[in-house]
């Protein structure tokens, strides 16, 4: 490999980052690590979640296809969907999560709670505090106060600090304590549905015909419990076209030209069993794509929805509405058999790291900072790849020149007899395989380990020729250096002898699989430098 000194490294960098740091504290100081952070060091392309990614395609689809996205309110009063369900709205209300909270106490301020505080602050309170204290509770309970700014009005009223206020507010206030959620008439929306009724009521007379809507957003359905292909909260990618006439064939056509979009080819539909009461009879229809692993999916539902409900909201023309689960279009796209690792990895799916992963998690430990001293490690390689062979003892110049002033000399060296300039292993390469990091040479025995693996692109050699610039940087920095500097390698028996790190991450997830580290090998290179 051919070496460039750190900070010059650091200064290659894409036109995001340059410009991102142009902004910063940081322009200018590349190179200088302790100016420059680590995060920053390190930068790269992020990676997005499937679900939202997926939502990103979809909204593009949609506004592809002519739609113009809305937000549609996610708490629903139940009065809406009885409204909208008739005699169905207790079964639906049953799998919808009703909101509630916390009633505003009324409390009362006795002689005996100021007598409690007074213990409590040591220091009795004025009357002109318990007034103000009991004013400030007051402005609570009729909402004047929230509840996020509380213990801060309270502690003013009282001239004390929020942290000695905590502590003794369970034991001079209780009610506070003692509280429990009253619940409401509101519910969260189970179906975009809810909403699409609501802003409906709104717009039908505002907007020109054929009015055409979509909106991507939460759902929540309170579900007995969680699956593989179904999920307590999820985003519905929804949409309804409103005209003078529509048809079941309107439906078809959107979700066909959503799907393609996608490059689902394979499109059926069928009619819905199921019959919501918000839709008219006979057009509510199913719609399934194919999934590789578990067959054909149901991914949207279409229907029409039914003059009774719609006149509910006083809106006279027919509506087509399409419901779309994005989870399960991602999961037919990112080839998942289960929703929960798909929305939750973090907590369903198993750890995995892929082997492109754990090959830029190894890297050499010391490197050179200078243009010198990326040309000394340089040096150092070509002059030990061309006479890696000769017979010992041998030495052979490698660089002569200036290192932070000085002018020196490096050889490298084998004064041992019967052997060679390079040990066995000076040429053994990293390669992560199948979750396990391997120091190998390039032989007919490891010739599938490199077909098949992901070079970490650092030989034996380079991590010295690496460690040995380094060092001598250092010995030359100094402002009396020895007159002479040695560094050798021997045996190697784990990465930190080589100069080679891996990052504690790949450390700790191969050791979880049980997977093998083998970096090790006779490596027997000696590095000698001189002042001139």
């Amino acid at each position: 490999m051919k070496f460039e000194p750190r900070q010059m490294r650091e200064d290659t960098s894409t036109d995001f980052e340059a410009a991102w740091l142009a902004g910063t504290k940081y322009a200018g100081n590349r190179g200088r690590n302790e100016d420059y952070p680590r995060s920053l060091m390190r930068l790269r392309l992020g990676k997005p979640h499937p679900v939202f990614e997926t939502i990103q395609k979809l909204r593009e689809a949609y506004l592809r296809l002519g739609f113009e996205e809305v937000m549609n309110p996610v708490i629903i009063d139940e009065a809406e969907v009885k409204k909208q369900f008739g005699k169905e709205a207790l079964a639906v209300l049953d799998r919808c999560y009703y909101l509630a909270g916390l009633p505003r106490p009324d409390i009362g301020i006795s002689e005996e709670r100021v007598k409690q505080m007074n213990a409590c602050f040591d220091n009795d309170l004025s009357k002109e505090q318990v007034e103000a204290l009991q004013d400030t509770l007051h402005r609570y309970k009729k909402g004047e106060v929230e509840g996020d700014d509380l213990v801060y009005e309270l502690a003013s009223s009282m001239g004390v600090a929020d942290m000695e206020l905590t502590k003794v507010l369970d034991s001079v206030l209780p009610e506070f304590k003692n509280l429990a959620p009253v619940p409401s008439k509101s519910t969260l929306r189970s179906h975009m549905t809810s909403g699409w009724f609501l802003t409906l009521a709104e717009i039908w007379d505002k907007k020109p015909f054929p009015t055409k809507l979509f909106s991507v957003d939460k759902c929540f359905r309170r579900e007995q419990r969680e699956g593989e292909i179904r999920l307590r909260n999820y985003h519905s990618a929804s949409c309804i076209l409103c005209d003078e006439e529509v048809s079941i064939d309107d439906g078809k056509d959107i979700a066909t030209g959503l799907l393609l979009q996608f490059g689902f080819e394979n499109t059926r539909f069928r009619e819905d069993e199921k019959r919501s009461k918000y839709y008219m009879p006979d057009t509510q229809i199913e719609v399934f794509s194919y999934h590789p692993q578990i067959g054909w999916v149901e991914v949207a539902t279409f229907g029409i929805y039914s003059p009774t409900a719609l006149a509910q909201y006083d809106i006279p023309y027919p509506v087509m509405n399409i419901g779309l689960g994005v989870e399960r279009l991602a999961m037919i796209l990112h080839d998942s058999k289960d929703v929960r690792e798909l929305a939750f990895p973090q907590f369903y799916a198993p750890w995995a790291l892929s082997d492109t992963e754990i090959a830029s998690m190894v890297s050499m430990e010391k490197m050179p900072s200078t243009v010198e001293g990326a040309e000394l490690a340089n040096e150092l390689v070509r002059v030990s790849e061309e006479h890696a062979k000769a017979e010992s003892p041998c030495e052979f110049l490698a660089y002569r020149g200036p290192l932070y002033g000085s002018e020196i000399e490096v050889w490298v060296i084998e004064q041992e007899e019967n052997t060679l300039l390079c040990g066995p292993a000076y040429q053994n390469e990293i390669v992560v395989h199948e979750g396990s990091i391997l120091g190998i040479p390039r032989t007919k025995k490891w010739a599938k380990v490199f077909d098949f693996g992901v070079p970490a692109n650092i030989r034996f050699l380079d991590a010295f020729a690496a460690l040995s610039a380094h060092e001598l940087e250092l010995w030359a920095k100094k402002e009396q250096p020895a007159a002479e500097k040695s560094i050798r390698v021997k045996i190697v028996r784990s990465g930190a002898d080589i100069n080679i790190k891996i990052d504690e991450l790949a450390m700790r997830y191969i050791t979880s699989r049980k997977n093998k580290i083998d970096v090790r090998g006779p490596v027997f290179m000696t590095v000698v430098a001189k002042t001139s």
